[in-house]
């Protein structure tokens, strides 16, 4: 059965949290003022997200009327569809990257029980800054990146100091940037901090402060470090991951991740742009290659 709950973050701020924030496990918001809501991200499948709904109707006088998608990932965006009265908003990449994905991402974990999905993108879409109001609450979105994708959304409230900073951060779960950059997801990292958050909502994994920033960033610099030492001895991603391994971050759910994080690593150490297409089901064949197998996903 879906685990996840909603708990308070901040006056009139919800995180849906699902444990423990591996492979299609995420996390979701729910911003309430002055007798309206708005949701940041659904989640994966139509039961997960069924339950969702229950438990936004349970603490809301009717449901919300706007859906913030931090970006196109089905684990975020699949249960868009079950709340059919809300208004999606999103970057405008966010939109035609979830046009061209459909229900990919139901494809790679066949034996999920997925539901009967319907892909709902973003009807209202914005290029770098967008403020939505819920009532009294102030919520500022932001486009970083590319990052995770090249469609990132983060949703900050400046008063509550929140930040729901979607698969931008992580915690506890190892980062994901083969669909946008490396270095961009550094860039986004400093621009987060200048906010000043107290209180930051990842994507996947336990809600934290300031201090998630920091450990992802240990992680991507890592990546650079590993693609210059492995482009200068001639090693592929996949040689250098079974070589160097997680290293100091084996505890961080979903290690795997390392190989496709390596080859967007490798494509701008060589010289790519940040966010230019890799051929992610090749990465994906080779990660699980790595792992002996398909990653599990419990969605």
């Amino acid at each position: 059965m879906p685990d996840g709950r909603l708990t308070e973050v901040g006056d009139g701020v919800l995180a849906y949290l699902q444990p423990d924030g591996g492979w299609c496990l995420n996390n979701a918001g729910l911003l309430l003022g002055g007798g309206q809501s708005a949701l940041v991200d659904t989640v994966a499948t139509q039961t997960r997200a069924l339950n969702l709904r229950r438990q936004v109707l349970g603490v809301t006088r009717r449901p919300p009327r706007l859906l913030v998608n931090t970006h196109f990932h089905g684990d975020h965006t699949f249960g868009n569809f079950v709340f059919p009265e809300a208004v999606v908003v999103g970057h405008e990449r966010a939109r035609t990257e979830a046009e061209a994905a459909g229900l990919h991402l139901a494809g790679l974990w066949p034996d999920v029980r997925w539901g009967n999905l319907e892909v709902v993108v973003p009807q209202v879409t914005y290029q770098e800054r967008m403020t939505l109001r819920v009532g009294p609450v102030r919520a500022e979105l932001l486009h970083v990146g590319p990052a995770h994708t090249t469609g990132d959304t983060v949703v900050w409230l400046p008063r509550q100091r929140v930040l729901f900073a979607g698969d931008v951060v992580m915690s506890g779960v190892t980062p994901f940037c083969p669909m946008g950059s490396v270095s961009g997801s550094l860039h986004a990292l400093d621009t987060l901090r200048t906010l000043d958050p107290l209180t930051v909502v990842p994507g996947h994994g336990p809600v934290g402060g300031p201090e998630l920033l920091d450990a992802d960033e240990g992680y991507l610099r890592r990546l650079q470090r590993l693609a210059r030492e492995g482009l200068a001895a001639g090693l592929t991603p996949l040689q250098l991951a079974r070589e160097a391994g997680p290293g100091p971050y084996a505890e961080l759910l979903d290690s795997e991740r390392l190989v496709p994080n390596l080859h967007r690593a490798y494509a701008e150490q060589q010289g790519a742009p940040p966010g230019a297409p890799l051929d992610i089901p090749a990465l994906f064949r080779e990660m699980a290659q790595y792992h002996g197998g398909l990653p599990l996903c419990r969605a």
